[in-house]
């Protein structure tokens, strides 16, 4: 029998989702330096792995399935099937909300005052997405 390939995602929601699954009633074991905790469900095979790339591993076959946010599904343009939404962060039941911060005595008040602008950013695509929508060109 083939067990499930499961990825977990490590970091700052790896505490709440261990925690989101002994209330389902599974109880993982993370050891402090290995990422690869083990489950008891002897058909589960769980990977740590950071969220941002659970998407891509799901869609090549290196996982059957994941926990990730639409973000990172949509930043790396993953073809992957979103089976249910799970509405947990780090921080409690509230989503994520992406936002552009500036200092607050910067001239940039608005989307248009980016023009031509540098950005730093780890979402790199949805960011260009989000720019070109709004008919702005700047260095991401």
């Amino acid at each position: 029998m083939n067990n499930l390939k499961l990825g977990l995602p490590a970091g700052s929601l790896q505490k709440a989702t261990m925690e989101m699954f002994k209330k389902a009633g599974f109880n993982i074991f993370v050891g402090e330096r290995s990422y690869f905790p083990s489950i008891d469900d002897e058909e589960i095979e769980c990977t740590l792995i950071r969220a941002q790339e659970i998407p891509k591993y799901v869609q090549d076959g290196v996982l059957d399935t994941g926990l990730t946010g639409k973000d990172w599904i949509t930043e790396t343009r993953s073809d992957v099937v979103e089976v249910a939404e799970l509405i947990y962060s780090k921080q409690g039941l509230k989503p994520i909300k992406l936002v552009i911060a500036v200092p607050n005595d910067s001239d940039i008040k608005e989307v248009k005052d980016l023009e031509g602008k540098k950005i730093a950013t780890e979402m790199v695509q949805s960011t260009l997405d989000y720019l070109k929508k709004h008919g702005v060109s700047a260095r991401v």
